[in-house]
């Protein structure tokens, strides 16, 4: 078995196996033209790279190399930590109406007044992140209280 690399265009790129494609040469091989053998070893180690978030691009050899990814564009940054916020936002919404239900009732609430504010506020800060200085930067995303883990969210 021989395994190959074959780029078809901008977007699209494979490993062909000759052991399902068919030998070089055989009436049966579907190999494109241009396909670049490679050692089983260079495969694996392609894959693994390519699990671990790198591109897999022909060098100027047509050979497979991988690369890291390009950075985002500002655009795309932004959208990612929307994303994030409101990923964020969302568990906490379940945490508030419980709190505010349990107060309307009388009853013990699970949040002592002082999380509940610290939960307010940082709330707060991840609806606003957007418009400040720091958006989009992944460093300077609104950390949330140290107590909001496990059961609560």
């Amino acid at each position: 078995m021989t395994m190959y690399y074959y780029r078809v265009d901008a977007t699209r790129c494979g490993f062909l196996n000759s052991a399902v494609h068919g030998e070089i040469g055989s009436p049966d091989c579907t190999i494109p033209e241009g396909a670049k053998e490679i050692t089983e070893e260079q495969h694996a180690e392609l894959v693994a790279a390519q699990s671990n978030g790198k591109l897999i691009v022909p060098g100027p050899d047509g050979c497979p190399l991988a690369i890291d990814p390009p950075p985002l564009s500002v655009a795309e940054q932004e959208v990612a930590e929307r994303a994030w916020r409101d990923a964020q936002l969302a568990p906490t919404d379940g945490i508030v109406s419980r709190h505010r239900d349990e107060l309307e009732e009388g009853i013990p609430t699970t949040l002592t007044a002082e999380q509940y504010a610290e939960l307010q506020v940082y709330r707060r800060l991840l609806r606003n992140w957007p418009q400040g200085a720091e958006f989009p930067l992944v460093d300077h995303r609104p950390v949330s209280p140290g107590w909001l883990t496990g059961p609560l969210q």
